[in-house]
């Protein structure tokens, strides 16, 4: 994804509101921000490894005196932590693996949430600093944002890993009960093709007293086999998902 992808980030906070941290949120929205709109979860993920970077270069820049750099890193910022936040509530909406899964990732023992949580802090506190003209304590804020490029980049790959195999797993999941689906629709268009030849058969026997059963039992036949080119539509359908996923 390029710089130029981005959606046009929120209008930034005032100084007076600074937004809370991810790690102490209350109430973690329950819909995507407007700017994640259309984005599945992994590719959200993937969007913070970007961001980060994103704002790093914004900072750098706006400690060189840059004020538009300065808003624009303070637009990154919100954009970035409201990403956060949703990321981090997903657990809430998921089926118990999957939710297992993400929770441990960001809040387990070896859990990428703190790293990610003062990322957020330290950029904060970098442009607050940069913001009030304290030239001393921002270059020793930039410096310490800076080292935490390569730390907060691998915690972002581990978070985006995380949701890469939930999804997976999800898809794999869905294909096998599509898959079975499919089996079994299979397994009732064969008794009812038997018993449209058997009906057939009846009727046949039954010559003009089974004219009625006979048209039935052809429509039944008509039925069993627009069944069976559904299902094979479904199995091909079902095969192609699979070795794409």
């Amino acid at each position: 994804m390029n710089l130029s992808d981005l959606p046009p980030s929120p209008t930034p906070p005032t100084q007076a509101a600074t937004p809370a941290s991810p790690a102490t949120s209350a109430t973690p929205p329950s819909t995507a921000p407007a700017h994640a709109a259309g984005l599945s979860l992994v590719n959200l993920a993937a969007r913070q490894r970007m961001l980060s970077q994103r704002m790093i270069l914004q900072t750098m820049l706006a400690a060189q005196g840059d004020a538009e750099r300065l808003q624009a890193a303070r637009r990154s910022l919100q954009v970035f932590t409201e990403s956060q936040v949703h990321l981090e509530a997903t657990p809430r909406r998921m089926e118990p693996a999957a939710a297992r899964r993400i929770a441990s990732t960001y809040q387990g023992s070896q859990g990428v949430g703190p790293t990610i949580h003062a990322f957020i802090d330290r950029v904060r506190t970098t442009l607050d600093r940069i913001g009030e003209g304290n030239g001393r304590l921002a270059g020793r804020s930039l410096a310490e944002l800076v080292q935490l490029t390569d730390p907060v980049l691998d915690a972002l790959n581990t978070a985006t890993t995380a949701f890469d195999e939930v999804g997976r797993a999800q898809s794999e999941a869905l294909m096998r009960e599509l898959s079975g689906i499919v089996t079994d629709i299979q397994g009732i268009a064969r008794e009812a093709r038997v018993v449209s030849f058997n009906a057939q058969v009846v009727a046949a026997r039954a010559g003009a007293h089974g004219r009625e059963f006979a048209v039935v039992a052809n429509v039944l036949t008509d039925i069993t086999s627009e069944i069976d080119r559904l299902t094979r539509d479904a199995a091909v359908l079902a095969d192609r998902s699979r070795r794409n996923a």
